[in-house]
């Protein structure tokens, strides 16, 4: 029996509580012994030793953090980005450099964001996205509200291989399988404090 719409949504839900409250019960050691482990795996990989423009998160809520591998990008003479909420149409995501040191002021949803100049996803060669699940597989659940597919929707509808999409997450956030919608941009990989899923490193 196919389950309904709803009973699919229950589960996600259920899911999302669970993964939150797993992330969230890691210690500040843990916490930061995860986002170094992540940022040693991520920095030797040529995807992103070759890519200039590079979108990172602030984390929250115990998400994975990027912070140690910002840093090394900047070291590096990379070009690093923040999200932004775009202000009109429907909501989807921009993004704006951010330099060490520049004041980041709270925007849509309290979440820190860069003053300056907005540049469309389509210039970045790379993308860390956070998430709440994922799989072996490299497929993502999101918060559910849909930003990061309708911001790189254009990935699916064309030939562009720009930018690439990874996700971030801890190892505690794997699950054994996750159902995919037909609007889930696919990613090219996930990376936790542990391993690459779904794609080799280089």
């Amino acid at each position: 029996m196919t389950p309904s719409l709803s009973s699919i949504q229950q589960q996600k839900k259920a899911l999302r509580k669970e993964m939150r409250r797993r992330r969230r019960s890691l210690s500040p050691l843990q916490q930061r012994q995860a986002s170094k482990n992540f940022s040693r795996l991520l920095r030797s990989s040529p995807l992103f030793r070759f890519s200039k423009r590079i979108a990172f998160t602030m984390a929250r809520d115990g998400e994975i953090d990027p912070a140690p591998l910002m840093q090394t990008a900047l070291q590096r003479g990379k070009h690093c980005y923040l999200p932004v909420m775009s202000r009109f149409g429907p909501p989807r995501l921009e993004f704006r450099r951010w330099q060490a040191g520049q004041r980041l002021v709270n925007g849509a949803w309290a979440i820190p964001e860069p003053c300056g100049r907005r540049c469309p996803a389509r210039v970045l060669n790379l993308v860390l996205m956070p998430l709440v699940a994922f799989d072996q597989h490299g497929n993502r659940l999101g918060m559910g509200k849909g930003f990061y597919d309708r911001s790189f929707a254009f990935l699916r509808r064309s030939s562009a291989q720009r930018p690439l999409l990874l996700g971030m997450a801890h190892e505690c956030q794997r699950v054994e399988r996750l159902e995919v919608a037909s609007w889930d941009v696919p990613l090219r990989g996930i990376v936790t404090d542990r391993r690459w899923y779904g794609s080799s490193a280089d």
